[in-house]
Formats: structure tokens, C-alpha cells, sequence
């Protein structure tokens, strides 16, 4: 599932930006589409012209109303049905989103069913610590999530210490049916709008997120500066 939407904040239109002549979802959705642990690629959207743009790079293209976020608009796209038992948010703003990504996301799942939720991290580059928009996580030696902030955790007061466990969350989300199901019926949490972060709703309801080794980098555009960087990537063959 690919959520995206007309408005953004940094970014209005942004799906529907121009890289490398083609409109950025159709980057997604053709990378998404690549993974061979997949029997569906699905754009939730509420703007007609990304679900075009969606449907012509092979999606299946469906309307949403009005969402608070990206995992309510999965959340109404996807749960009248009932064929599937893993469901993969992958952000409608990463170009270069990696197949394999998505595939040690579900492989995991599969192969665990007890995990609810499931996401991915990068060993976190030191010039990002202080980056509001790398988001860090933690988490304990079962790789189970124990917190996820836009600042730096664990503070680095035994600086060796903590560079050894500086993660950066990749925002890739596997759920089940029910998690999902629960995850949308719970009001924004406290965490959560403190952060500007809705995996932490997850936590403060005692829900479980493990935390895999994303075996590729995540890129997502956030600005114009992300959308020239992203090409240039591409140009360079990245991904």
C-alpha cells in the first residue's frame, strides 16, 4: 500500500513531482511492484491525478476521503478485504525505495507470526544526529522498538557507547490486519503529537514494533532539494 496525497506541508504536490521526467509515484510504484514478495501494489490517494499517474506506472489506484495520516489512508484503503494477512506501507515519497526492503519486511513477518508490526533502520550517519528529519530509534536486544524521537537518542554521554547504537528509522511499516485494524481506532497519542511521530501511538498502547535491518538506504523527499537530490541519484544509477 502506497498512500499519497496532494497536500504537504513542505511540499504541495509532491507525488506528482517531476524526476527524471516522470512523475515521482510512478517511480514508487514500479520499484514496489519489483518485490517479489508482493501480490499487489495499491495507491491510496485523494487526488485523481496521482491515481492516474498511479494506474499508469501499474498500480491499482483507489480514493480515499480526508486522513488524518498516511496509515489511516492505508487503513481505509485496504481493510474491506480480507485476502491478505501482511500489509506494507511503503511512503508514496521515496523514489528509490529498494524491493528488498520491502521484502526482508515481509520475509520477517512471515516467518514470525506473533510480530503485530514491523519496520526497518539504517546504522544512522553522525552529520543526521541533529537533523530533525532523520528520525532515530532504539530499540532492546530483541530488536523490539523502545522509543523513537527527531532528536538524538541514546544521548551520547559515552559518546563510543552510543554511536554503536544510533539507528535511523526507515518510515516502511509491515502490519497485520488486526494491528492495523487497532492502530487506526486509537486517537492520536500524547507521544505521538508531541513528536510528530504516529508509530509512537503504537507504543504508548503497549503494541510491539520490531525493528529490522533494512538492507538498503531509504531516501525520501521532503523538499524541492530532496527532489534534485533524488535525481541525481537516479542519474548515477542509485537504487
Amino acid at each position: 500500500m502506497i498512500p499519497a496525497r496532494w497536500a504537504s506541508t513542505r511540499f504541495p504536490g509532491k507525488a506528482l513531482a517531476a524526476i527524471a521526467g516522470e512523475p515521482m509515484i510512478a517511480h514508487v510504484v514500479r520499484r514496489a511492484c519489483t518485490a517479489r514478495s508482493v501480490g499487489a501494489v495499491i495507491v491510496a490517494t485523494d487526488d485523481r491525478r496521482i491515481a492516474v499517474a498511479a494506474a499508469a506506472a501499474g498500480a491499482e489506484a483507489v480514493m480515499t476521503g480526508e486522513c488524518r495520516s498516511g496509515t489511516d489512508r492505508v487503513a481505509e484503503a485496504v481493510l474491506g478485504r480480507e485476502d491478505w494477512e501482511v500489509v506494507v506501507n511503503v511512503q508514496g515519497d521515496e523514489p528509490l525505495v529498494a524491493a528488498e526492503n520491502v521484502d526482508a519486511l515481509v520475509e520477517t513477518m512471515l516467518a514470525a507470526p506473533e510480530v503485530e508490526l514491523a519496520t526497518l533502520c539504517r546504522p544512522l550517519e553522525e552529520d543526521l544526529l541533529e537533523d530533525p528529519n532523520a528520525v532515530k530509534v532504539v530499540r532492546d536486544r530483541s530488536r523490539r522498538a523502545l522509543y523513537f524521537s527527531r532528536a538524538p537518542i541514546p544521548y551520547p554521554r559515552q559518546r563510543d557507547v552510543a554511536a554503536r547504537l544510533w539507528r535511523l528509522h526507515l518510515g516502511m511499516y509491515g502490519f497485520r490486519r488486526d494491528a492495523l485494524r487497532r492502530f487506526v481506532a486509537w486517537p492520536p497519542s500524547d507521544l505521538e503529537l508531541a513528536e510528530g511521530l504516529e508509530q509512537l501511538r503504537a507504543l504508548e498502547h503497549g503494541m510491539s514494533i520490531l525493528v529490522v535491518d533494512a538492507p538498503r538506504p531509504g531516501f525520501g523527499v521532503d523538499t524541492p532539494d530532496d527532489l534534485r537530490r533524488a535525481e541525481r541519484l537516479l542519474e548515477q544509477g542509485a537504487g
